[in-house]
């Protein structure tokens, strides 16, 4: 049992991984159980007794992206001292994480929320859900600097949290479109030039 246990679990993480990809390129309507299985090599009915059905496919998939978003760009950010030094830390992740192509089309979360930005259903209510711990998570990092007094008493937080989050997207975008890597340094440029502004 033990034995089957582990092969499952394996076959699981490596269909998620291949399923993050297609969905960041095809999006997640571009999953399919016979797609993956046809890829992969594997059977159908191996795939759908992990998954059952195409929703649960794209859940498992968003989870999957979180839980390597998180080892690539969270945790070493948090390793950071606080306050401005982890602000940068987590933006800096992030470029590398997409400019790395971690996953074959950049940013995963930007791809599906483009995608499904405009629909109803469980699958939208989970990206909102993760953009909303996304713009949280930025403004606790930024009334934390301020806290140590890297940044302004009085600073728009929700402003900056727009603005960052603004040009990590459109580093990803533009990176992917015109196959130039310079937009990460350009959108580093200004996030730091627009934390300057606040000391």
């Amino acid at each position: 049992m033990d034995g089957r246990h582990a092969r499952g679990a394996h076959t699981r993480r490596v269909t998620l991984a291949r399923a993050v990809d297609i969905a960041t390129v095809d999006g997640l309507e571009g999953l399919t159980l016979g797609r993956l299985a046809a890829e992969l090599q594997l059977s159908k009915s191996g795939i759908f007794a992990h998954f059952g059905s195409k929703e649960e496919l794209q859940l498992a998939t968003i989870s999957f992206a979180e839980e390597v978003f998180t080892e690539h760009v969270l945790r070493p950010a948090f390793q950071a001292p606080r306050g401005k030094p982890r602000l940068l830390t987590l933006f800096e992740r992030w470029m590398d994480f997409s400019r790395a192509r971690v996953f074959a089309g950049g940013c995963f979360f930007s791809t599906v929320m483009a995608e499904f930005d405009a629909r109803e259903g469980k699958v939208r209510d989970v990206v909102v859900r993760w953009r909303t711990t996304w713009s949280e998570l930025l403004t606790r990092l930024i009334e934390e600097a301020v806290e140590e007094g890297h940044l302004t008493p009085g600073i728009d937080v929700s402003q900056l949290v727009f603005e960052l989050t603004a040009f990590g997207r459109a580093a990803n975008h533009d990176s992917l479109l015109t196959r130039d890597d310079s937009h990460y340094d350009r959108a580093l440029t200004a996030l730091r030039a627009r934390l300057g502004e606040s000391d």
